[in-house]
């Protein structure tokens, strides 16, 4: 043995004494081992039962900082009112006091969560339920479908009283109260310069004319002067965007006296196509040196209305003259003392812009679609008038 293996033998010896000695000491740790296992599941349990416990702890802590919510579908019946311009809190708090809802920041989280369907919650009245659930009463509102109205249509050319029978019809209000809501115009929105005229006649101050033709919700607490007051509103809106006042006084026109144009064009075209014909008509009659009888039957039996009297096509001679009838034409020169019915957008708008340049004097229906045939040559007018009774328009 060399050198070199003593020295190996006896590098390695202590080793394998190393090696022995050290067997009875991994025999202990695995007893340690076991009982280290059993402690780390131990622990293992334990933890996992303090998460459980926070965790159902977190849960509670949730359930208190919840906004109160009904759990249920809700009961009964209840009407309540979403004003325009409301905000969701606004809303919820109108909810709220009617017995809807549970709590505002319930109906508040719900709008929140579904900015699409709040978006679309309408003013009205609507009817819900009590203690609703805040995201049905949501779903509820942003349905139109849901609100509680009454929807009345007033068609172009109407007459006061023709309305007042109508909206009776359609809301239950008696024509009573709405023909006492109509004698002052002037409390219901109508501007007092609107009654202002020029031609030496008076004139006559009701709601004639200023009843918008449209279509309109009316809520359940509506009165005869409420609809009347929207009626109004809705007119001077639109007679605003038509620049109605600035442009007739730019003609030297009174906007009463437009607006009594527009009656007359609403009343006497057959057609919208006709009607700034009709208004060219009336302003060349109007403005002859003397002015000539505007002559329409449309007055006349404006008059027979307001009467009670049935409405005719034939008029008699003793009828159109009557001198008890201030709105007779003929006989008498220039405008009746107000509007003959309510004109509609087309009318208003026929009344400011009349077909330029026409020196057109008479017109008549000339067949049963409503078409009119103008001329300024009396003869011809004569004429007209035989084709009219050809076609049975006449």
């Amino acid at each position: 043995m060399n050198e070199l293996d003593l020295a190996w033998e006896e590098e390695e010896r202590p080793r394998h004494r190393r090696r022995a000695s050290s067997a009875p000491a991994r025999k202990k740790k695995k007893g340690r081992g076991g009982r280290t296992f059993l402690a780390f599941f131990i622990s293992l349990l334990v933890i996992g039962g303090l998460a459980f416990g926070a965790y159902a702890g977190v849960d509670r802590v949730k359930d208190l900082f919840a906004a109160p919510d009904y759990n249920g579908g809700g009961t009964g019946e209840v009407t309540v009112e979403v004003k325009s311009g409301q905000t969701s809190l606004e809303i919820a708090q109108t909810l709220l006091d009617a017995g809807v809802i549970k709590s505002t920041k319930a109906f508040v989280e719900a709008a929140k969560k579904n900015e699409e369907r709040s978006k679309k919650i309408q003013p009205g009245f609507y009817k819900l339920r009590k203690q609703m659930r805040a995201a049905d009463a949501l779903t509820t509102l942003a349905d139109p479908k849901n609100k509680v109205v009454d929807r009345v249509t007033i068609q172009e050319g109407l007459t006061m009283k023709a309305t007042f029978e109508l909206l009776s019809k359609e809301t239950g209000i008696k024509v009573e109260e709405f023909n006492a809501a109509a004698k002052d115009p002037i409390a219901l929105g109508v501007p007092d310069f609107w009654f202002n005229r020029t031609d030496g006649k008076p004139a006559n101050k009701t709601v004639e004319g200023f009843l918008f033709p449209d279509t309109y919700e009316f809520g359940p607490g509506e009165t005869a002067t409420t609809i009347l007051k929207k009626m109004v509103a809705h007119f001077l809106s639109v007679v605003q965007e038509l620049d109605l006042v600035n442009i007739a006084q730019g003609k030297e026109l009174m906007p009463f006296s437009a607006l009594i144009n527009a009656s007359l064009v609403q009343g006497e075209a057959g057609t919208i196509a006709d009607m700034p014909k009709v208004a060219r008509v009336i302003y060349n009659r109007l403005n002859k040196k003397p002015p000539m009888n505007l002559e329409f039957d449309s007055t006349t039996n404006y008059w027979r209305e307001l009467q009670g009297q049935p409405r005719k096509h034939n008029l008699t001679t003793a009828e159109l003259t009557d001198p008890n009838n201030p709105y007779r034409t003929y006989g008498q020169a220039g405008l009746p003392p107000g509007p003959i019915c309510s004109p509609g957008k087309e009318a208003l708008n026929a009344a400011l812009n009349p077909t330029p340049g026409e020196k057109w004097l008479y017109f008549v229906l000339i067949d049963k679609d409503k078409n009119s045939a103008f001329t300024d040559d009396y003869n011809q007018h004569l004429r007209n008038i035989e084709t009219a009774k050809k076609n049975g328009a006449y």
